[in-house]
């Protein structure tokens, strides 16, 4: 018998256990050893029963991602679920922990399921680009019905077995689960059970659906994921469940598994879920580096972004002390964040008992000697150095001596700050992004002198508190708002040459970001982009271009500061997000322009495309050229869970790599250099580019430091 396969006998009753940790993937050792455990089962003529368990904190949690892209050896997992669904006798899958993808499969060609209470089961092969392709399609929708696996396999959730997933499983059992699976299998068999086979079973309310029912969910999808293949595919695929019968259901889903295996967007998906593991390894940083325990964070500032911090850390159970100027700026704060565990409460998102507990785990404070218990203080008040320092000076007073020393900061220089603490050390960049809360996404900038054991520990600390963490070097932005910087140059320059601002935000969603530059100015704040730009241009630190931002700067000047105050780029109707072109913004524009002797032209969508994106590619070469980024991964990681970027394009440098080839990138802005001029370097092309063209090298594989 295979090693990560166990089969043991419990009066009649075959028990098959697998044991392949950490998750009991569904790797060629196992399913070797799976069939050959079931069909040594099957043919014991002394054995009336089947319990397949799982040893460890999961049942089976999918496929082998070692296996990814390559062809599987044999046996296949069709052979292990056919020769379970034909065992001649009943198989119980006894679950526990999660039973995802492979996993849920493999249990639904069971002929019955039970789950240990809190189980959770789902078919997550969306996220990769993918739909479940060993009959999750076909079997899902005769154990939960249509809509609920619809729902279930598009968005790739998982469902409790206690109530969204009940129709998954026959019972849910208290106890050691696979005693108590083997004693529910021999009561019921002393009731005279017998296997059953769930490709038997009819879809519920398959025979009622309307006419036109999937077109109408087609036409949703459409509106939701727009430019996605696999939720479409996913759809047919329902459909054939209800329309057709098992068989031949089956052979649709095998095509549009294909399919999708061969579409560019698995490829760029599978790419994003190796990317996010690559994150958290930093080539010279020792495994093993030990780490600090955090229990208890002390955030100072209690605005958006610190009460959304706080938040972030009271969910993950640590106790919080939240630090403002005055008692009433920290009342402010503490108001701001029960009205969002409210929120979630009304939604449906949290229960009372939760969010009333997860309040309680922060304490408010108006001094900032409340950070001397911490373990870790972070700093998340605006963007003023001085001000940074000034903290950090009485910070490493005032902090415990082991504690470590985190700013918010954005943009700021990290190593400036720390050197104000007398402990640089200790100090470490922790960028959340806003809502903090929300946001999945944290740049953990790496100062000159942080401490192995403060990075690692934050590492660590990311993934306890949900957060996908990547490590940035220190430079002005850091990885995600450095390479914004051309972003937004580009959107605010084609605005004076004639583009109108819908126009350049609509090509950008059309490409997939939630939302376009200008949106995103108005919903940020323009008085925020011009105070910095103010800042940045006193220090020398911008071109001399007139041009550069005069449109938001004018903006500014006239009060028009976004959203907060219902007029930016666009107009906002009173309580309203919703943007509205503005004829005054135009006149003002072409009026600017003017001035600027900046002549006004047509400009086609995929100018706004390129102008916007390849200034923002360019500068991550640069970025990863200089080391300040470790990998070509770790850019796209925090582009798509920092920026929006569509997920489903592998991230800005996967894209550019795979989807439009660097040697066009390079034709491209050697091209706007020749025809928008290139007085201010924003089209000289990164030396990496040039590098990897001229030598056909790959920015997957680049490091810096390499050739």
């Amino acid at each position: 018998m295979s090693d990560p396969v166990r089969l043991e006998h419990c009066h009649g009753i075959a028990v098959i256990t697998v044991d392949h940790p950490p998750v009991n993937a569904l790797s060629q050792p196992v399913r070797a050893g799976l069939l050959e455990a079931v069909q040594t089962a099957a043919r014991d003529q002394a054995v009336s029963g089947i319990v397949l368990a799982c040893a460890g904190r999961t049942f089976i949690a999918g496929a082998d991602i070692t296996e990814f892209g390559r062809p599987h050896a044999e046996p296949s997992l069709a052979r292990v679920l056919d020769a379970l669904e034909h065992a001649g006798k009943p198989v119980v899958a006894a679950l526990h922990g999660t039973a995802l993808g492979g996993g849920l499969e493999l249990a639904m060609c069971c002929s019955h399921r039970v789950a240990a209470p809190g189980t959770r089961v789902g078919l997550p092969e969306v996220k990769l680009g993918l739909l479940p392709g060993a009959g999750g399609t076909q079997r899902l929708p005769r154990l939960l019905g249509l809509d609920a696996a619809l729902e279930a396999i598009l968005t790739g959730r998982m469902l409790k077995v206690e109530d969204e997933a009940a129709g998954v499983v026959d019972a849910v059992l208290e106890g050691e689960l696979t005693e108590a699976a083997v004693a529910w299998l021999q009561g019921q068999l002393a009731e005279g059970l017998t296997p059953r086979r769930v490709r038997e079973l009819g879809v519920p309310g398959a025979e009622a659906l309307p006419s036109g029912h999937f077109d109408a969910v087609r036409a949703q999808v459409v509106r939701e994921a727009p430019g996605q293949v696999a939720p479409l595919q996913i759809v047919a695929c329902l459909e054939a469940a209800a329309t057709l019968p098992f068989e031949q259901g089956m052979n649709v889903e095998r095509e549009r598994f294909a399919e999708c295996m061969r579409s560019p967007q698995s490829r760029a998906l599978q790419h994003l879920f190796f990317a996010e593991r690559e994150a958290a390894k930093v080539p010279d940083l020792p495994r093993e580096t030990p780490t600090r325990v955090i229990r208890r964070v002390a955030v100072i500032g209690a605005g958006t972004m610190g009460g959304g911090i706080a938040m972030c850390f009271a969910n993950a159970g640590r106790e919080v002390t939240l630090i403002d100027t005055s008692e009433s700026a920290v009342r402010r704060g503490l108001d701001v964040i029960e009205g969002n565990y409210r929120r979630s409460v009304s939604r449906g998102r949290l229960d009372e008992a939760t969010a009333m507990a997860r309040l309680a785990r922060i304490t408010p404070a108006d001094q900032l000697a409340a950070v001397s218990e911490a373990d870790l203080v972070i700093e998340a008040v605006y963007e003023d150095l001085v001000l940074k320092q000034r903290i950090f000076a009485e910070l490493g007073e005032r902090a415990r001596p082991d504690a470590i020393l985190a700013t918010n900061t954005s943009t700021l220089d990290v190593d400036a700050i720390a050197a104000a603490s007398g402990a640089p050390e200790r100090v470490i960049g922790l960028h959340f992004f806003s809502p903090a809360n929300v946001m999945r996404l944290l740049e953990i900038v790496r100062g000159r002198e942080t401490a192995d054991e403060v990075l690692a520990t934050c590492l660590r600390l990311a993934r306890e508190i949900g957060k996908v963490g990547v490590v940035s070097g220190v430079c002005y932005g850091f990885i995600g708002n450095r390479m914004l910087e051309g972003y937004g140059r580009e959107a605010g320059l084609m605005l004076l040459e004639g583009a109108a601002a819908e126009r350049i935000d609509g090509v950008i969603t059309d490409f997939g970001l939630p939302m376009g530059p200008l949106a995103m100015g108005d919903l940020a704040g323009i008085d925020v982009g011009a105070r910095v730009r103010a800042e940045r241009r006193g220090a020398g630190m911008l071109p001399a271009d007139p041009r550069y931002g005069a449109v938001h700067d004018r903006l500014a000047d006239l009060g028009r500061l976004g959203q907060k105050t219902g007029r930016g780029v666009y107009r906002y109707a009173e309580g309203s997000r919703r943007a509205q072109p503005d004829p005054e913004v135009t006149a003002l524009i072409a009026s600017l322009a003017e001035d600027l002797g900046v002549g006004q032209r047509e400009i086609d969508d995929k100018e706004i495309l390129e102008r916007c994106l390849f200034p923002l590619v360019n500068e991550g070469l640069r970025i990863l050229e200089e080391g300040i980024a470790l990998r070509a991964s770790d850019i796209d990681v925090v582009w798509v869970y920092g920026y929006g970027f569509p997920a489903w394009r592998g991230g800005p440098l996967h894209w550019i790599e795979e989807a439009v080839g660097l040697p066009y990138l390079l034709e491209r802005l050697r091209l706007y250099a020749t025809l928008l001029g290139n007085e201010y370097g924003y089209w000289t092309p990164a030396p990496l580019l040039e590098r990897l063209v001229a030598e056909g090298g790959r920015l997957a594989d680049y490091r810096p430091g390499s050739r």
